[in-house]
């Protein structure tokens, strides 16, 4: 399996994946109109049979951060590295962007300090970072933890 650039055909069965988790209680959800809208930030892996199986955005906030969200993995294809997969493909991404820093902001917090995150304080964030949060109803009450990795501070 390899992680590819989502297509307009994927969407759907992202929504779908996404919102799994997030009726879970496990992330936030995502409109299909904001998938198709963001779809380029996109990356997915594929089973034999073309079905989405994984999913990850890395959406740009600023000239110097970027942010990964909606990272899922339906439940019979976790623990095989796909979501390593899928951070790693991110994290490329932004490196040849030029984008210094990621974050993420994420109920899992263990499996992003596995990938070379660390946490921070969510008031360490810049102001743009936090559009999003104002639309969600867990706002301000989010339980979520902030973490970030940054391409300056490790050394080649």
């Amino acid at each position: 399996m390899k992680v590819e650039k989502a297509k307009i055909n994927d969407v759907e069965q992202m929504h779908e994946l996404v919102n799994y988790f997030a009726s879970k209680d496990e992330m936030l959800p995502r409109a299909l109109s904001e998938i198709y809208e963001n779809l380029r930030d996109y990356f997915v892996v594929r089973n034999s049979k073309n079905e989405v199986i994984a999913c990850v955005a890395l959406h740009i906030s600023w000239a110097d951060i970027a942010e990964i969200k909606s990272l899922a993995v339906s439940e019979e294809q976790q623990d095989k590295g796909l979501g390593a997969m899928l951070v790693k493909a991110c994290l490329d991404e932004a490196k040849a962007l030029g984008i210094p820093t990621v974050f993420c902001l994420t109920y899992k917090p263990a499996f992003f300090e596995k990938q070379g995150f660390h946490k921070v304080d969510k008031m360490e964030l810049p102001r743009k970072v936090w559009s999003e949060c104002f639309r969600c109803p867990k706002f301000p009450d989010c339980e979520e933890v902030a973490l970030i990795y940054s391409f300056e501070r490790r050394v080649v």
